[in-house]
């Protein structure tokens, strides 16, 4: 019995950006969602749980951080990759001090963020597999 197609949500608020990555997160046979803002992700969520979310820091409205914070607080446990134009170390400490699995700067190098999805969607020990 075949696994159903991982969905990868992206969240950024600019939409060339996150027309790529849908993209990029489509052509390794996954499903991408698209959204806009976070507050759309976070009324979408329960509805379309994804394997793994991508996750602009910066937008305005609901945060990337505000977004973590909403997922802990709604006890959604699902591997978030965060992505930034604006690095700074204290965001990186943030990001991942609020559960983010990822931390990765634009523009980010293909490579590297299909290989965070990829470990991201790796059963864990619970699943069958290893982390």
């Amino acid at each position: 019995m075949s696994s159903p197609t991982p969905l990868v949500a992206v969240v950024d608020d600019d939409a060339e950006v996150r027309a790529a990555l849908v993209r990029l997160v489509a052509s390794t046979g996954h499903a991408g969602r698209a959204y806009a803002s976070g507050e759309a992700f976070l009324q979408d969520v329960d509805s379309h749980r994804p394997q793994c979310v991508v996750l602009d820091l910066h937008m305005p409205g609901a945060s990337g951080f505000d977004v973590l914070q909403a997922l802990a607080r709604r006890h959604i446990d699902v591997p978030v990759l965060t992505i930034t134009g604006y690095d700074s170390a204290e965001a990186r400490a943030t990001a991942l001090r609020l559960g983010a699995q990822a931390y990765l700067c634009k523009p980010v190098d293909e490579h590297t963020l299909l290989s965070a999805i990829a470990a991201a969607l790796r059963p864990g020990p619970c699943e069958g597999g290893e982390r």
